[in-house]
């Protein structure tokens, strides 16, 4: 698995990368044969607290997002694998209970591209910014196909507020989202008469 460490106006020592790349290696031999990569960024956080992002890419379709902070870099580290290593428990154990105890790894789909950051020519000054919001950043994800139990397993997963996806029974693409009050909602399209 390729681990990259980065230290956002911090230092990243060999003590600390030997740690994460140790710990991150462990947690992939524990639950995949196959881990592809992930990117560990340390920052510092408000009140001199050092934050720690870790973006997991574990199969084709499948990232894993979290962020912690604490008092010391290997502090935040070890929280944010912690909730790294939960959703994988989680994870392996849906996987378990749909496949009737075994566990199957999710079928890969195409290269995963994360992410192209565009920036947009502005249009003419005397244009209200409200009606023509600047575009700076594009997404490009592959649309899984799955059920909607399995797109709220894969919202979690991937710690994002939205997840667009083909369902399986419809055909249809539908995207779940998660609420302000705490719940999932779920959008389908209207079908035609």
């Amino acid at each position: 698995m390729e681990i990259r460490v980065s230290g956002h106006q911090i230092a990243t020592g060999d003590a600390l990368k030997t740690h994460v790349e140790d710990r991150l290696q462990g947690i992939a031999t524990k639950y995949f044969a196959r881990a592809i990569s992930a990117h560990v960024t340390f920052g510092k956080g408000p009140h001199d607290s050092i934050t720690c992002d870790i973006v997991a890419h574990v199969m084709q379709g499948l990232v894993l997002k979290g962020s912690n902070d604490g008092r010391d870099a290997h502090v935040a580290f070890d929280g944010t694998a912690d909730k790294i290593e939960k959703q994988l428990r989680r994870y392996m154990r849906r996987l378990k209970d749909r496949n009737g105890g075994t566990s199957q790894e999710v079928q890969e789909a195409g290269a995963y591209d994360n992410a192209g950051y565009t920036l947009f020519k502005e249009g003419p000054e005397d244009v209200e910014a409200e009606d023509h919001p600047l575009i700076i950043a594009e997404t490009r994800v592959d649309v899984p196909e799955s059920s909607v139990s399995d797109a709220v397993m894969m919202l979690d997963l991937r710690n994002t507020t939205a997840l667009l996806f083909k369902n399986s029974g419809s055909g249809a693409y539908n995207m779940v989202y998660k609420r302000g009050d705490g719940t999932i909602g779920w959008v389908e399209p209207q079908r035609g008469a």
